[in-house]
């Protein structure tokens, strides 16, 4: 069945009818379109299909969202361009569930705005981390608990429980031919689960996360270059804001491809990973405690590990979650991301 996105629209509380509605990006996890209305030409408000089976709980998703963007909105001089603005539906509600099961949101399009495709220099690394710092200054104050949207993220304890259950399994028959890899694994689970227990016991704070820190998830002014504020919240959550920006690290720094069969190409940029953690502390550096200061740069290590161990994990069940394009996928981007991670410990230790 088509789906009429005129119909959808006219379910929520725009100002005019939606007289043009043209497709956004290319839609990997959810379905996003530019809305204009009547007697405009430039788009109003965007417009996306929120994929309920990556998030199985849209309400409570939303929720997370109107609440943060609404304490950052009171923070704000411009609350319309330093935040998002979420359009309720005509009865008031955060979202739309259409006839098929489907969730729709919408928000309002930030004028005057641009964004980057990736951070490729220094100088962009720096902007990276100076909108995470805004971002997670914006919110520092933020108390009011949030919904889980995905169970278990950057959770290691919920992950070594999968882990464990796939080493049993063997689904594939491929686990007596790695003994390498898994030992990989298996040498760092104690220091890891070390680190997760300081978030679980709260000497590591709990605070709002953003949870997918790529540069293309901050809006910049598109005359003068100023940053304007973070967006793509769909994966807000509370857990250790070193999470965030060990993800930011495991991109941003790495001089290979994430999946690289080239090796030698694949190490931790030094001057990326200062460059990102200056514009970090530029932002957010009063405001960290002094344990959160201690393990900057092992989130780094901490994000990559585990994406050392779902790649590893997933080419042992068979290949059942991430898209392949060849057989041997998966351990390839493993051991592309080990690599990264020993280049991260190497130069963490003499730092």
């Amino acid at each position: 069945m088509v789906t009429d996105l005129y119909s959808i629209a006219s379910r929520f509380d725009l100002e005019g009818k939606a007289t043009d509605i043209r497709p956004l990006g290319e839609g990997f996890i959810n379905d996003t379109y530019l809305v204009c209305v009547e007697g405009r030409r430039e788009p109003d408000y965007i417009l996306q299909r929120k994929n309920h089976l990556v998030f199985p709980d849209v309400p409570a998703m939303m929720d997370n969202i109107e609440r943060v963007t609404r304490h950052i909105k009171a923070k704000v001089a411009d609350p319309l361009r330093e935040t998002l603005t979420v359009i309720l539906t005509k009865d008031g509600a955060l979202c739309y569930k259409d006839e098929n099961g489907n969730f729709w949101a919408v928000c309002l399009y930030i004028k005057g705005s641009k964004s980057y495709d990736s951070a490729d220099t220094p100088e962009m690394a720096w902007q990276g981390g100076a909108g995470l710092g805004e971002f997670h200054r914006l919110v520092s104050d933020f108390d009011e608990p949030l919904a889980e949207v995905i169970k278990g993220f950057h959770n290691i304890r919920f992950r070594f429980g999968q882990w464990d259950e796939a080493l049993r399994r063997d689904a594939a028959g491929r686990v007596a031919s790695l003994s390498e890899e898994i030992g990989w694994i298996e040498s760092r689970r104690e220091k890891m689960l070390d680190f997760w227990k300081k978030v679980e016991s709260g000497e590591i704070p709990t605070r709002v996360t953003h949870n997918d820190t790529k540069i293309s998830n901050f809006l910049f002014d598109a005359e003068d270059g100023h940053l304007l504020c973070a967006i793509d919240l769909d994966t807000m959550m509370s857990s250790t804001l070193l999470n965030d920006i060990g993800d930011a690290l495991r991109s941003y720094t790495n001089t290979g491809a994430e999946d690289d069969p080239d090796l030698s190409k694949v190490s931790m940029s030094p001057e990326m990973y200062k460059a990102y953690i200056g514009g970090y502390l530029s932002k957010m550096e009063p405001y960290l405690t002094p344990i959160e200061k201690e393990y900057l740069g092992f989130s780094g290590i901490y994000i990559t590990y585990e994406q050392v161990l779902r790649f590893l994990m997933d080419y042992i069940d068979g290949d059942t979650y991430y898209k392949i394009k060849y057989p041997e996928h998966n351990l390839v981007r493993t051991r592309a991301q080990y690599k990264l991670l020993t280049s991260m410990e190497e130069y963490l230790s003499k730092a």
